[in-house]
């Protein structure tokens, strides 16, 4: 409730979104500005991210909202509020935040003026919430994957009322656009295109904690992209959980390929990746977008997840084991050079020595360019969290291994077989351990090290693959007469 100071102040709170946003960042600039004035120095923050890349593109905004506020950010030893943007995917990343808490509390007693606030995906867990009620009663503010938009709202709340603030939503329709960012790269940026998902994997928290798919606005997207583009942007990564089903629930619905042939046309943007991609809704449509681009990375990232049929079902993923090599050979007909990544379970409930021979029999025929692998984690709330022959743990380690190092091997080879070519390359950053190179990206996502400058960081530059090491080439520039 607005007190009558408050609406003297500032007027009558706007019902609309993102002004509502705005009105409160300028009110949460004054709480700043008083209690920066108590401590006779400017309040910093921290935000630490946990998770997909999903969450590190709603971290930027956080972190563009706090700035926008008066904060000034910092590491999290030394900041005034500290946020984490949590996953939930496997139960180790819940452990992880638990374990942070721990700390965080620690620096609390020392900077009673510190504050701590949870968001993300865990949080969306009702069993996470009332623990950390119960047992971390030092936080001050929670809040889930629907209301990120709110963060300013939320803060206020907090100022005011000076107690822990949790606002959690089961789902939402609402996207709202135009509130701050703080871009980690000034030369590349992830776009969301999409939010939420529709799937149902019978292993994944997913859906239940990110909701149901829906779609921004393609000319909202459109619109994003130039202004990043003219921000000095040549790179832009769209996001969603499944960016094949892009614009089904629009008011005027179009495909995802139809969307990428008109962020295409946005002039100045030199890279266009996307992820990820779920294999029962690839269509051809989007393959033949892929293959007549000269934007598009030349890389895609297809979830695998098993390679028998049979897990396949149980997981609910909606293909077969080869609807998906016939989709691998579809692609790599159109795009000969693509560089294909995926994901890959093991151990999932009833998975046979059988059901893995299918998995590595997929990973020998696709040779991917490199695979995330992990072990199957029990997420309560799921379907297969209650599936009967769970295997046992000594079991899928050894599996686990197994199929390692057949991706290893598999990816060393595919790494090297671009050795004494000329491709461009993306300048990053400068070299972590050797302050005379540059490290950079190609289009298919490879990492290259090479001669340069601080002056190279965001161009893009002809590069001679001259030696791979494994899993990245160590490239000499070519100088162009």
């Amino acid at each position: 409730m607005e007190n009558k100071t408050t609406e003297m102040t500032y007027g009558a709170v706007p019902s609309t979104e993102p002004q509502r946003q705005y009105y409160y960042i300028e009110k949460a600039k004054e709480y700043v500005r008083d209690r920066a004035q108590v401590l006779n120095r400017p309040l910093t923050f921290c935000v630490n991210t946990f998770g997909c890349q999903m969450n590190a593109r709603d971290s930027e905004k956080l972190e563009g909202i706090l700035e926008a506020i008066g904060y000034e950010k910092s590491d999290e030893n030394h900041a005034d509020f500290v946020v984490y943007n949590t996953c939930t995917v496997r139960e180790n990343a819940n452990q992880r935040v638990y374990g942070r808490l721990g700390y965080l509390h620690s620096l609390k007693k020392k900077n009673p003026h510190m504050m701590i606030g949870l968001c993300g995906c865990m949080m969306q867990e009702a069993q996470v919430v009332e623990k950390i009620k119960k047992s971390y009663r030092f936080v001050d503010l929670i809040f889930g994957t629907h209301n990120i938009y709110k963060f300013a709202e939320l803060l206020v709340n907090r100022f005011e009322s000076e107690r822990m603030v949790i606002d959690i939503w089961e789902d939402t329709d609402k996207i709202v656009e135009d509130l701050p960012a703080d871009r980690k790269y000034p030369f590349k940026s992830g776009v969301n295109i999409m939010f939420g998902c529709n799937n149902f994997c019978s292993y994944c928290i997913v859906p239940y904690v990110r909701g149901r798919e829906r779609s921004r606005n393609p000319k909202d997207i459109i619109r994003e992209i130039e202004r990043l583009v003219s921000d000095g942007v040549v790179e832009v990564m769209l996001l969603g959980q499944n960016v094949n089903s892009y614009g089904k629930n629009l008011e005027h619905p179009m495909t995802f390929a139809q969307l990428l042939t008109e962020i295409e046309q946005v002039e100045g943007l030199k890279r266009i990746r996307f992820m990820t991609s779920h294999p029962k809704d690839l269509s051809d449509e989007l393959i033949g977008v892929m293959a007549g681009s000269s934007k598009i990375c030349p890389h895609l990232h297809l979830p695998l997840q098993s390679g028998s049929s049979r897990i396949l079902k149980e997981m609910n993923r909606r293909y077969t084991k080869e609807q998906y090599l016939n989709l691998v050979d579809k692609i790599r007909a159109a795009v000969p050079d693509i560089s294909l990544t995926t994901d890959i379970i093991v151990g999932f409930p009833g998975e046979t020595e059988e059901d893995f021979e299918e998995t590595l029999d997929v990973v020998r025929r696709v040779r991917y360019d490199s695979a995330f692998t992990f072990i199957y984690s029990k997420r309560t709330g799921t379907p297969a969290a209650v599936m009967e022959d769970q295997v046992p743990e000594h079991v899928v380690k050894e599996r686990f291994d197994r199929l390692l190092g057949e991706v290893q091997r598999i990816s060393e080879e595919m790494t090297s077989r671009h050795t004494g070519k000329v491709q461009t390359v993306l300048a990053e950053e400068m070299n972590s351990h050797d302050a005379s190179l540059v490290t950079g990206r190609l289009g298919n996502n490879v990492l290259v090290h090479f001669p340069g400058t601080a002056e190279d960081i965001g161009r893009l530059i002809d590069v001679s693959l001259d030696e791979c090491r494994g899993f990245y080439y160590m490239g000499s520039r070519i100088t162009k007469e």
